[in-house]
């Protein structure tokens, strides 16, 4: 079996609060129609203040992560301060346009905080990138648009309810879509911390809206 071609399925969120970024994404990764890791980390972290998640090709996506953290040092190390959330999506958008789809095969959302404000944008194989408010990514996105456009109003919610609202659309792709699952990984990123919830208290809400791990 080729593992190259191996897929994380998944489904991935980015979305504004108040005071910076809050980033989901699922843990199952599959291969057609098996499930080949329950376990897969969709969320990384570039720099202190930047998140992306992957979705796609698994191992093109891990090695843009490992390009993106590389670079990110780099820019920090030679210029003092860090690089910004667009400066980091148009490198990435730059590098998959030149390869348009092959070899790196991923949908990625690039995610943060800078002294322009918070930024969440997308990224596709052909280097394409929008910024927006919310943004979802991956094979179960349908079902969190869906519940998105019904309770997101507007950017300056607190990062509670946006954990809550953040789980709440990651339950609505577990429940309805087969390459979504295992567990769900939430982080919260602002001027002033990193913030990434436990296990414990995800599943505690996840359980209010029907999906027990």
């Amino acid at each position: 079996m080729d593992m190259t071609v191996q897929s994380t399925g998944t489904t991935t969120l980015g979305f504004k609060w108040k005071d910076g970024v809050i980033v989901a994404t699922d843990r199952r990764a599959t291969m057609d129609t098996m499930i080949s890791s329950k376990n897969t980390t969709k969320l990384h972290r570039i720099s202190d203040h930047i998140v992306a998640t992957i979705a796609g090709g698994l191992g093109d996506s891990q090695h843009v992560v490992r390009v993106l953290q590389a670079e990110s040092n780099i820019f920090r190390f030679k210029n003092g301060y860090e690089i910004s959330v667009s400066g980091i999506s148009t490198l990435l958008a730059n590098m998959l346009n030149q390869t348009k789809f092959y070899p790196e095969y991923t949908f990625p959302i690039v995610a943060g905080v800078d002294r322009l404000g918070s930024h969440v944008f997308s990224v596709d194989p052909a280097g394409g990138a929008e910024e927006d408010d919310f943004i979802s990514v991956g094979s179960g996105s349908p079902y969190v648009y869906g519940v998105m456009e019904d309770r997101y109003r507007e950017t300056n919610i607190s990062r509670d309810e946006g954990f809550e609202l953040g789980v709440r659309a990651l339950c609505a792709a577990l429940k309805r879509d087969a390459a979504t699952g295992n567990g769900i990984d939430i982080v919260s990123v602002s001027q002033k911390e990193f913030y990434k919830w436990s296990d414990k208290e995800v599943n505690k809400l996840a359980s209010k809206y029907g999906v027990n791990f």
